[in-house]
């Protein structure tokens, strides 16, 4: 780890203060953030609409299996600005096989029941251990930050679904008062599979705006958790000290 290029001002922090820096990370670097993040959002919220004939409730389901998959590619782009590089949609195809296809199977299988996923995915996606020292790493990171992590993934959750109603609720909002719009029987009547694919692209919608923001939460409470670790913010200092 290149300390001294770290573009981030390393210093001890509560995990809600590291949670707050990652999400200003993920806000200064939004378009890059975005950009890359649709290239492989985009036709994963396709496909998943496209599993309404199938069963109304598959869509919902399978966005949110792959969860872990998209944030892989968020994570790529934003350990990039963590350190100042700028990343393009060229950058994250020439790193498509270790962003999107390495661990490919834990990532669609056990790590989507993690409840501190965005915590510990960079130590599974950058730290490259082998498979038991990277069972003992997460546990030293886990170590005192399980449960901010936990109540992060809890509130983002929460956060979520209000974003999933608040979209749902425009189909009230723009009908005219006149047609004497019945929520309750828009989602019973003749019309539930409309009200259901709705729901389905309102929580799309809510997924492809929220989860960069989960994604850099996380990714700042883990830089937080490996500066006190490895005193980051000391070798900072001293390496600034040493410059001048």
């Amino acid at each position: 780890m290149q300390i001294d290029s770290l573009a981030l001002q390393m210093r001890p922090r509560a995990p809600h203060e590291a949670a707050d820096l990652g999400v200003r990370l993920c806000q200064a670097n939004a378009a890059a953030v975005y950009r890359c993040y649709f290239v492989a959002a985009i036709p994963i919220a396709l496909v998943a609409l496209s599993l309404f004939e199938f069963a109304p409730w598959a869509p919902t389901l399978f966005l949110w299996w792959a969860k872990p998959w998209l944030d892989r590619t968020v994570l790529f782009v934003l350990s990039r600005a963590a350190f100042g590089q700028r990343t393009t949609v060229g950058d994250l195809w020439r790193e498509q096989r270790s962003v999107w296809w390495q661990q490919l199977i834990l990532t669609w299988t056990w790590r989507r029941l993690s409840p501190w996923r965005s915590f510990t995915q960079a130590a599974y996606q950058l730290e490259g251990h082998s498979f038991f020292a990277l069972r003992r790493r997460v546990s030293q990171l886990r170590n005192r930050y399980s449960t901010p992590a936990f109540f992060m993934t809890f509130a983002f959750g929460l956060a979520e679904s209000g974003l999933t109603a608040a979209v749902l609720s425009l189909a009230f909002w723009l009908v005219p008062p006149e047609q004497g719009f019945d929520f309750w029987s828009f989602f019973t009547g003749d019309s539930h599979l409309a009200a259901q694919f709705i729901s389905a692209l309102a929580y799309a919608s809510a997924v492809l705006f929220l989860e960069p923001f989960y994604v850099a939460a996380g990714f700042g409470m883990y830089l937080n958790r490996r500066a006190e670790l490895e005193a980051w913010d000391i070798e900072q200092e001293f390496r600034r000290a040493f410059a001048t």
